[in-house]
């Protein structure tokens, strides 16, 4: 196939809603049926503290305090669930009110990124980064931040940071591999292969890392995911952690096909508070607009030739 008529193909395939359902996961494997995962179901917990909450806040013997934290754990709750919007809200009304509380600039960081509001995203983990030097995830969160922006040499910085809190966690290996591998993929695949000594082979995070690496095929990484499970929503979790990098993966290589539907079967997971699942989107529009602005340029050229 030309790679006119692959282009044209793939910008198909992006608007086809349901084609996640099957694909291969490397170039050159025969289609595979992936496996598809009950999305993460919602806990009946989560709904029965919402209730009480909201019955809480609208409580006229609250005094402040008690406002600001039950309002900051019922924007957590919603985000928990999906309901964005109203975990905005709240987040937004406690920064008002207790305008020194790092944990809410941290979520209204995270959204201003998933709206691709950089310089708020930065302004926001910046706020919690001066009200708490040492809070390691504003750290991961601004990062993920620089590397959507293209700033790809301070996300490094920041990935490299979010790392030395804890060495020996593989996600934070994959995000610096990721935000490395924008320079340098050759240089980013040996610090993943330094970083991977440090992680304990018998965790989860460890496989990924493996796959990362091609120490393992993607057969043998879902076959872990199914291991020692201990929760019920621990396989959808780990699912939408598999798909996310495994997308990240084929969308290095030019499979946009393949990485289009891993990020919409991480989607499907509903696993609304994992980054993966964060970020799944940002993913699928960055493959549409690269795809969109080769189609162009294309045409473009086969204008001129006309």
């Amino acid at each position: 196939m030309s790679f006119y008529k692959g282009l044209s193909a793939a910008l198909v395939a992006l608007a086809i809603s349901g084609c996640a359902a099957t694909s291969s996961t490397t170039q050159n494997d025969e289609d595979r049926l992936l496996p598809l995962v009950v999305p993460a179901s919602i806990n009946y917990k989560n709904e029965l503290q919402l209730a009480r909450l909201n019955e809480m806040l609208h409580s006229d013997e609250l005094d402040q305090n008690q406002r600001v934290r039950f309002m900051y754990e019922r924007g957590v709750l919603y985000d928990r669930l999906g309901l964005r919007t109203m975990a905005r809200l709240d987040f937004h009304q406690v920064v008002k009110i207790a305008p020194d509380l790092a944990d809410a600039y941290n979520f209204i960081g995270i959204y201003f990124t998933q709206d691709r509001e950089f310089s708020s995203a930065f302004e926001a983990f910046d706020a919690v980064l001066e009200l708490a030097p040492e809070y390691d995830y504003a750290y991961l969160n601004r990062g993920i931040a620089l590397y959507y922006a293209d700033r790809v040499d301070l996300s490094v910085e920041d990935m490299t940071k979010f790392l030395e809190f804890q060495p020996a966690d593989g996600y934070r290996a994959l995000w610096l591999y990721l935000a490395e591998s924008k320079k340098d993929e050759a240089a980013a695949m040996a610090n993943l292969i330094e970083n991977r000594k440090a992680l304990d082979t018998n965790k989860w995070d460890a496989a990924i890392v493996d796959r990362v690496l091609g120490k393992i095929n993607t057969d043998e990484l879902f076959t872990l995911a199914k291991k020692d499970l201990t929760y019920p929503n621990q396989f959808a979790e780990r699912m939408c952690e598999a798909y996310f990098y495994l997308g990240k993966l084929e969308q290095a290589k030019g499979n946009y096909k393949n990485a289009v539907n891993l990020f919409k079967l991480t989607l499907g997971t509903n696993v609304h508070d994992f980054v993966e699942y964060r970020y799944a989107r940002i993913e699928l529009e960055n493959i549409r607009n690269e795809l969109a602005e080769k189609f162009a340029k294309l045409r473009a050229e086969r204008a001129e030739q006309i």
